[in-house]
């Protein structure tokens, strides 16, 4: 890298468009001169000024808070979600990554549970009704309880925190050869169930989640994929925690529903 602001360097950009979920789609290819400081979604906004100034419609992509948090930025990049750098989201990748006449190809999630909205955003409300289904905890409302009134053994809390820092991107899904999104689910199960105030609720969240999630992906076949493209480097140790406590749920929930 030479100079203070970074070189720059040419690239070209094979973009997918696709106007909707039911319309034909393709590359699109166009050339781009970008600062190696720049970010990749910074290269696209300059791509997008490029195209308004010709009269042309400017790719459609999703984010939000471009500080690896909302989750929203999730693209394929030459075939990896979130691109070449472990990780790292979408929104936190730099041209850095890329040399002086690269070839990149930047396509959608592809996952028949993630539909095409239009060019690289995608529909991902399937991942909100997952968490519909069970992600809650009920608490008692009213004046606020004394600090450490409820001891939460160190070891859950550290394991709590590794599951909540789940964006809830769709890396997972869409790195995933069967599009499963056990990572996805098993990480807002655990962050969950983990702790004493996740109790109440811990078997019902459990299998109600689970079973969302069979309505709209596949199933989990052990690949990794999931992991390595997660940007928060979820661990698998959280879909096997899931896969226990689902079995204990449908055995808990049975002789619940039985005593009624």
């Amino acid at each position: 890298m030479s100079g203070s602001h970074g070189e720059t360097i040419n690239v070209t950009l094979k973009v997918w468009r696709q106007t909707s979920a039911d319309a034909p789609g393709g590359f699109e290819t166009h050339q781009q001169a970008i600062s190696t400081d720049a970010s990749f979604l910074e290269m696209l906004d300059l791509l997008n000024e490029e195209l308004n100034a010709a009269g042309k419609e400017p790719i459609a992509f999703e984010s939000d808070c471009r500080e690896g948090i909302c989750g929203t930025c999730g693209v394929m990049i030459n075939g990896r979600a979130h691109g070449p750098q472990k990780a790292t989201a979408t929104c936190q990748l730099h041209m850095r990554e890329f040399a002086d006449d690269d070839e990149i190809v930047i396509e959608p999630f592809r996952a028949t549970g993630f539909p095409v909205i239009r060019d690289l955003a995608v529909d991902r409300s399937p991942l909100d009704a997952i968490i519909e289904a069970g992600g809650y905890i009920s608490v008692n409302t009213g004046a606020a309880s004394d600090a450490n009134l409820t001891p939460v053994p160190k070891a859950a809390a550290d394991q709590a925190f590794d599951a909540a820092a789940c964006i809830g991107c769709g890396a997972c899904v869409a790195a995933c050869p069967n599009s499963a999104a056990q990572l996805f689910t098993s990480a807002k199960i655990g962050h969950l169930g983990l702790l004493p105030q996740g109790q109440a609720e811990r078997w019902s969240r459990t299998e109600a989640m689970v079973e969302t999630m069979e309505e709209f992906f596949g199933s989990c076949t052990n690949h990794g994929e999931c992991t390595e493209a997660c940007p928060k480097e979820i661990s698998l140790d959280f879909i096997a925690l899931m896969n226990r406590d689902y079995m204990k749920a449908k055995v808990k929930n049975r002789g619940l529903a039985g005593q009624h």
